[in-house]
């Protein structure tokens, strides 16, 4: 999920735990109980720094090791410390976990979304990924902020959000059969897909779809049942060549190749005397583009001069990133 839906999630579970007696009749196990959980829901998510450096170590990683299991046992232990040296007389055991139960619930709510999580590692580093939930949905991020206003205005908070995650937990259930729904409806549609990727949007019966038959990849949206196929490319494996060796080498295009599942490929002369290598991830079509991209520029002897993987929404900028690699 976006950092704003934990946030507020964060607040609901710290209101929750007033249904602890150890945390509703003592105020300073309370407030520390409040700031380890919103913290708690945030703390996976440091990963996020790693855009600071490049997008190549940033997509490799987030949502890997700080989402694995030894970090959800991690992050309750140092935070429940830090929050102990800053506030006094609190009951050290409650906070750990009420804590605990936030960065769980991080790491839970993540795997519904069509990004996911690496959330077995050190037993597995395969991404789960159930992809029911959008990144940002607006209904559980409304849900949350309306009992957050509730309680405000002196509503129990126990009752506002135990009724609230079990509102939700049936959204989460119908949004499982809305979309075996549409996957029902795409096999109708194709008939000889082997492969589908069904994403969730903002929009609650609005949702990406992109399938891999025999010989062809078919991109479209779904709505409802109804689904529009906009692109086929037929299915090339990339050439064994020189060239492509040495591309694939490069940071930015094995860690696209790591995230992407399903992408095609385009290899073309530019008017410097370079050769173009471009990967395109087909899960994320937007506006007749395909914004997801892997692109390495490389000399007639296969040094790779600049390269550039993430999100671009016009070749204009996707340009200017790569004359900033180049001169780098």
């Amino acid at each position: 999920m976006d950092s704003g839906t934990h946030f507020v999630m964060g607040i609901a579970l710290g209101g929750l735990a007033l249904a602890d007696p150890v945390v509703a009749n003592h105020s300073m196990t309370f407030t520390a109980v409040m700031a380890g959980t919103i913290i708690g829901s945030q703390a996976p998510d440091v990963d996020t720094v790693l855009k600071l450096r490049n997008n190549a170590i940033y997509i490799r990683h987030h949502r890997g090791i700080t989402h694995s299991l030894p970090a959800v046992a991690i992050w309750p232990i140092l935070i429940t410390a830090v929050l102990s040296l800053i506030l006094q007389d609190i009951n050290v055991l409650h906070l750990w976990l009420w804590t605990f139960l936030a960065v769980a619930l991080h790491v839970f709510v993540d795997i519904f979304n069509a990004y996911g999580t690496q959330a077995i590692r050190p037993f597995s580093k395969k991404w789960v990924a159930l992809g029911v939930i959008n990144t940002f949905d607006p209904i559980i991020f409304s849900f949350h902020c309306l009992g957050i206003v509730l309680w405000a205005f002196g509503t129990n908070p126990v009752w506002t959000f135990s009724i609230m995650y079990i509102v939700i937990v049936l959204y989460y259930i119908l949004r499982f059969a809305v979309q075996k729904a549409v996957k029902k409806a795409v096999h109708h549609t194709l008939q000889d897909e082997e492969y589908v990727i069904v994403a969730p949007t903002m929009r609650f019966f609005h949702w990406r779809i992109a399938a891999k038959s025999k010989t062809h990849y078919y991109v479209g949206r779904a709505y409802g049942r109804t689904v529009n196929i906009y692109d086929k490319f037929e299915i090339k494996p990339l050439p064994k060549t020189p060239l492509i060796d040495a591309a694939m080498q490069d940071p930015n295009l094995a860690a696209f190749v790591s995230f992407s599942p399903m992408y095609r490929w385009e290899i073309s002369e530019l008017d410097n005397g370079l050769t173009e290598v471009r990967l395109i991830d087909l899960r994320y079509r937007s506006d007749n583009r395909y914004p997801f991209v892997a692109v390495a520029h490389l000399t007639d002897d296969y040094k790779i001069v600049t390269s550039y993987t993430g999100w671009i929404f016009t070749e204009d900028k996707l340009q200017k990133k790569l004359q900033i690699g180049a001169s780098n």
